[in-house]
């Protein structure tokens, strides 16, 4: 990123405020076991159900564990989860879309049919699906957010290849004697790299629903692992004598998506043409 990207980033509010959340979970997770007060996996049945305290500043969950340490360690979890599956799915549906604009025929033919298969199901129904076959764990759970994912970023990156590869650099490239993956990945993937980052930014909040949502179901991390969706999953027997331990987890998965998506709207504005009058 240049100095004058992160001057903008800086200036834009929406960034600014979202990269200040992001970066609290972030130091959180990193320093889980410096800031952790107790083991999260400790129990102590004879302080179970424990409200708010100086003693347990979140309190304690059925088993008597520190909930304010579990809720830390699930930030580990909840971004691991949701960065390689970002990854994955870049990964894969940027390449998709990079040969499917370029090549075009029948290679472009089936790149969509594909996706089109994929969008034609619910995306939680896929995921589900995808973690009952391969049972649940976390390299799974990454795995399968991974690979429903991909659909939005092929379609992205065909466009944007579209646009791009009749423009002259890319014909000088090739009368040049480049190669088709030489001009596909030095010269066309640049181009459209700003809408991919955007893109990843907002994905990385859906990927950690996405998570949440399957541990809530029990098809994501299985206990004794801490989660932000097992731990909610499991408040909700006690939701009306021990509400907390459902509402800090919350409060964690709304904080933290609320930081990529509003990190992910900064860029956006700041890397569209049409927002940059507005920001400057």
């Amino acid at each position: 990123m240049t100095a004058d990207f992160l001057k903008k980033l800086l200036r834009n509010k929406s960034a600014l405020i979202g990269g200040v959340l992001i970066a609290i979970v972030v130091l959180c997770a990193l320093l889980a076991p410096v800031i952790s007060p107790y083991d999260p996996y400790e129990m102590h049945m004879e302080n179970r159900l424990a409200p708010p305290g100086s003693e347990h500043i979140m309190g304690t969950d059925q088993y008597g564990r520190d909930l304010f340490s579990r809720v830390i360690y699930g930030a580990i979890i909840s971004l691991q989860v949701g960065f390689i599956a970002v990854g994955v799915s870049m990964a894969l549906g940027v390449f998709l879309g990079l040969i499917s604009g370029y090549f075009g025929g029948w290679v472009d033919r089936v790149v969509m049919v594909l996706v089109d298969i994929f969008l034609s199901f619910p995306i939680i129904l896929l995921a589900i699906a995808f973690v009952a076959v391969l049972g649940p764990s976390p390299k799974n759970v990454m795995l399968a957010l991974g690979l429903i994912y991909w659909t939005n970023y092929a379609r992205t990156v065909r466009a944007g290849v579209l646009a791009v590869k009749e423009e002259e650099f890319v014909l000088a490239a090739r009368t040049t004697g480049a190669g088709d993956f030489r001009i596909i990945f030095l010269y066309i993937l640049p181009n459209v790299l700003a809408p991919i980052i955007v893109m990843a930014t907002l994905g990385l909040g859906t990927a950690i629903i996405s998570e949440s949502t399957l541990s809530f179901l029990g098809l994501g991390i299985q206990p004794p692992e801490a989660s932000w969706g097992n731990t909610l999953a499991f408040g909700l027997k006690f939701l009306w004598d021990a509400p907390h331990i459902s509402i800090f987890p919350g409060c964690s998965i709304m904080l933290t998506v609320l930081g990529f998506n509003l990190l992910g709207n900064g860029i956006r504005d700041i890397t569209d043409p049409r927002m940059n009058r507005a920001i400057q």
